[in-house]
């Protein structure tokens, strides 16, 4: 299994701080998921760590077993 961990108000609207799911192309892990998260996870805004690193753009993700994918959603205040 993978793990897909959700911050701020992405953890909100996923109802649970992280989610196990099944390793693959992240296109395939998202399209698993409530099309109304997976839209909030792909808002260019979101910062997408793969194992505690930064990384591009989610479409050459490919998740492995034991991978974590974080998604932080941009902060906002001041």
């Amino acid at each position: 299994m993978a793990r897909l961990v959700f911050l701020g108000r992405l953890a909100d609207l996923a109802g649970a701080g992280e989610r196990a799911v099944e390793p693959g192309p992240l296109a395939e892990v998202l399209a698993l998921l409530p099309p109304d998260l997976a839209i909030a996870l792909l808002d260019e805004r979101v910062r997408i760590a793969l194992n505690g690193e930064l990384v591009g753009g989610p479409e050459s993700i490919v998740l492995r077993p034991g991978d974590e994918l974080a998604f932080l959603p941009p902060v906002s205040g001041g």
